[in-house]
């Protein structure tokens, strides 16, 4: 097992089908974390309204989390759009894990990181109900055609798993234009706050990037991407991948010498 100061996990959406909670099991058991954020969406209570798919290994993640916070783990979660019903009890703990609207990481280095979901830069899920509820059903058909596809994949010989809403993201104009809107808004935020970087979730599109002088990284999923990011104990920033598709991704060496207390005040 890896030790590391920190892990970051959003998109799990358990209580749905897609979660792949066996391959966030895997990555756990690979690393052990003084840290642990849980950067929004963890429980999809949208999907669950219409029906519920918990499975045994979603339990045990849950029971995962429950545990480490119990033996010394400091574990936060942010609540996102999708567990939005956890909002209503931000400033409370729960098995020993805060719950907090936003938070703040600060690295080995010094520098300090806004932690956020991210909905708050996506205006169709902040002021629609329409859209949201289009977004959320088409998603969901959207995840029914990829266990179809993945399905046809396995009996052709090919490599099952295959994510075709990362295809529609990497292929799409629109899609295009959407994240990269969004992670525009989300390192100008950052940036208006004093922050060294920003690490967030919702778009299901994994990142580890300096934007104007802003360190961008975007936890991913563990639907499509099955990524998180970790801060080892040497200060270096990873986006770490278990799709078995996509290689690991590294990025944002440490600074020792980085100033710190310099950069931009607690507000």
């Amino acid at each position: 097992m890896q030790r590391v100061r920190a892990i970051f996990l959003s998109d799990i959406h358990l209580g749905t089908r897609a979660c792949q909670a066996g391959r966030l099991l895997a990555f756990l058991r690979e690393h052990e974390a003084e840290q642990i954020y849980l950067v929004g969406d963890i429980v999809d209570f949208w999907s669950m309204k219409r029906g519920v798919a918990w499975s045994a290994e979603q339990n045990t993640f849950v029971q995962k989390m429950l545990k480490r916070a119990r033996h010394g783990v400091d574990v936060i979660l942010v609540p996102g759009n999708h567990d939005e019903l956890l909002r209503e009890h931000v400033g409370l703990s729960f098995g020993n894990i805060r719950l907090e609207t936003e938070t703040v990481h600060i690295a080995a280095d010094g520098r300090r990181y806004l932690v956020l979901h991210g909905d708050v830069f996506d205006d169709a899920t902040r002021y629609s109900r329409l859209l949201k509820a289009l977004g959320d059903h088409g998603y969901e058909f959207m995840m029914w055609l990829q266990g179809m596809l993945c399905g046809v994949r396995q009996r052709l010989g090919l490599a099952r798993h295959w994510s075709l809403a990362a295809y529609v993201k990497q292929h799409i104009g629109s899609a295009l234009r959407f994240i990269a809107e969004f992670e525009s808004l989300a390192v100008a935020h950052a940036a208006e706050r004093g922050f060294d970087g920003i690490i967030c979730g919702h778009i299901h599109a994994a990142a580890c990037r300096l934007e104007s002088e802003v360190r961008y990284l975007n936890c991913g999923d563990w639907v499509d991407n099955c990524s998180a990011i970790v801060e080892h104990l040497d200060g270096r920033f990873e986006l770490k991948r278990m799709d078995g598709v996509a290689p690991t991704l590294s990025a944002f060496e440490p600074e020792p010498d980085y100033p710190q207390g310099l950069s931009g005040l607690r507000d």
